[in-house]
């Protein structure tokens, strides 16, 4: 009998584990254990190696891993499959690195500004599918986030060898979906999966993103 998985949800930029609280019980109710992990992205002395450190200490011992990184966490999860074995990557609107790109020239490489625009920011963009209640609990705990992991290149060869799926938002105002489904081709060469929100399914859609994790765990690739 196959043991059940631990699911580590990693943090995107300026975020914390607060994010992922409304996932964690929806994924322990579906019999896995969870790690939400807090990164020091306010901390100008880490950079993607101390990510990936934390994201580690926080595993401690547990096994049976499934990676789930949202947004800028996609620079740090393969990092952390060098360190220890991993099951699964899941990228829930994950950035996705290429070697020896820092993440500060990740919007670059990938044409963002052509394609996009450069005026994306704003609580609009990232919560716009968002309860208000939500909304307001983030603004009051919002975050800064340090430039020093955006400057070092990431130091791997290539994606590791471990099975990786692709959430993609379809509602998402900062990563747009067409934008995102390029980049996953050419990055990863997989068809993304698709869900119906914005930047934040974890606080908008947490039910049907638990059930979407679990599914993948299930399935084991």
């Amino acid at each position: 009998m196959q043991p059940p998985p631990t699911y580590v949800l990693i943090p995107g930029a300026a975020s914390d584990s607060w994010y992922w609280h409304l996932v964690v019980p929806a994924l322990r109710e579906r019999g896995g254990d969870v790690v939400a992990v807090d990164l020091p992205c306010e901390d100008d002395s880490a950079g993607l190696a101390e990510y990936a450190a934390a994201v580690v200490e926080a595993i401690g011992e547990r096994r049976n891993l499934v990676l789930v990184a949202h947004s800028f966490g996609g620079f740090t999860a393969p990092l952390v499959c060098e360190r220890m074995p991993v099951d699964m990557v899941v990228l829930v609107a994950g950035m996705i690195p290429a070697p020896g790109e820092p993440p500060g020239e990740w919007w670059t490489n990938n044409g963002y500004e052509d394609e996009v625009g450069a005026d994306v920011s704003g609580f609009d963009t990232f919560f716009n599918d968002v309860a208000p209640d939500l909304t307001a609990e983030a603004r009051r705990r919002e975050l800064g986030q340090s430039g020093t992991p955006m400057a070092a290149p990431w130091p791997l060869d290539g994606w590791p060898d471990v099975p990786t799926r692709f959430l993609l938002c379809s509602e998402d105002r900062f990563f747009p979906a067409p934008f995102m489904r390029r980049v996953v081709r050419e990055r990863l060469g997989i068809e993304p999966d698709e869900i119906a929100t914005g930047h934040l399914p974890m606080l908008a859609r947490p039910e049907e993103l638990a059930a979407r994790l679990a599914g993948y765990a299930v399935s084991g690739s």
